[in-house]
């Protein structure tokens, strides 16, 4: 069996596919009106020789993987995490697996998202509300179970990476949109207590928003719709604390964390931004020499105050 190294500091272990949880399966009901397995299959590129980048598309099947805090290390606390890749599929092992880890590391109860996206070339825009719909249903099961996990229901955030960073935006900004079809989870709130957006899109209106994740999202949609998932524009009082991690020299512009935190300011929500000049995107917790090599450790920090 393969093993992979993990390049980050912060989990210093091998591991293979025994480490990973089962997949749940986050709509098992039978009226959750999605495609049959059997006829649309997911596309799982591995994209990195030296560590663990499995890139999955064509998500049809939303589900979540449990990684629960060891009870000697259990503070109580749980983060759920939405993978990036651009809304063209999920990278789902290091901004989704690797993350888990390190976040049990310190404590905390993860559950990461495999939330749907569409196939490479399917047609932008074909379900809309699904990665939302599926992020929001992970909220409220962890908190329906906070008492099987050891977890505050109080103390349960969200985190994204790029396009997953936009679903945790909009976990943050419009949770209350959408409702469950399940009439006892429907009762659950899905408002994370705080949100970690990690070069995340968040924007899909300005002239400067990230085309790539509106189109595939989004499709044609109209502007009102476009502003709706724009979780710069969406900011409330009740939006909660949120830490920002961004580069100058990222491709997804720095301006959708800027505005952001700038849209906190405004409504009295405690927000912490960490802007550092190189970087690039997607580099997840991997080490290369540079200052953003520390961002865990800002967040490690921030995270303790909750």
């Amino acid at each position: 069996m393969k093993t992979y190294t993990n390049v980050s500091k912060y989990v210093l272990f091998k591991y293979a596919a025994y480490d990973i949880p089962a997949a749940e399966p986050l709509f098992p009901e039978p009226n959750a009106g999605l495609a049959d397995d059997s006829s649309s299959p997911e596309i799982v590129e591995d994209r990195q020789a030296d560590y663990w980048c499995r890139f999955i598309a064509n998500v049809r099947k939303p589900a979540m993987y449990s990684f629960p805090a060891h009870p000697l290390n259990n503070n109580g606390k749980a983060v759920v995490v939405c993978p990036g890749g651009g809304y063209r599929g999920v990278a789902i092992d290091h901004e989704g697996f690797e993350v888990a880890r390190m976040l049990n590391q310190w404590g905390y109860s993860a559950f990461v998202v495999k939330y749907r996206d569409p196939a490479p070339d399917e047609k932008g825009g074909t379900f809309p509300n699904g990665p939302l719909d599926d992020a929001l249903r992970a909220m409220r099961l962890v908190r329906s179970r906070a008492a099987r996990y050891g977890i505050r229901p109080d103390k349960i955030g969200v985190m994204g990476f790029s396009a997953g960073g936009h679903l945790a935006g909009n976990v943050s900004t419009i949770w209350q949109t959408r409702h469950d079809l399940n009439p006892e989870l429907e009762k659950v709130s899905a408002r994370p207590d705080f949100s970690i957006l990690i070069y995340a899109v968040l924007s899909l209106s300005d002239s400067w928003s990230h085309s790539g994740s509106r189109v595939r999202l989004l499709g044609n949609a109209d502007e009102e719709t476009r502003r709706l998932y724009s979780a710069t524009l969406q900011v409330t009082k009740d939006t909660p604390p949120a830490f920002l991690v961004t580069t100058e020299d990222d491709f997804v512009d720095s301006r959708h964390s800027f505005e952001y935190f700038l849209a906190c300011k405004r409504a009295g929500v405690p927000c912490e931004l960490h802007a550092y000049q190189d970087g690039g995107h997607g580099y997840g917790m991997r080490l290369r020499g540079l200052a953003i090599d520390t961002w865990p450790s800002r967040l490690c920090d921030w995270l303790a105050r909750f």
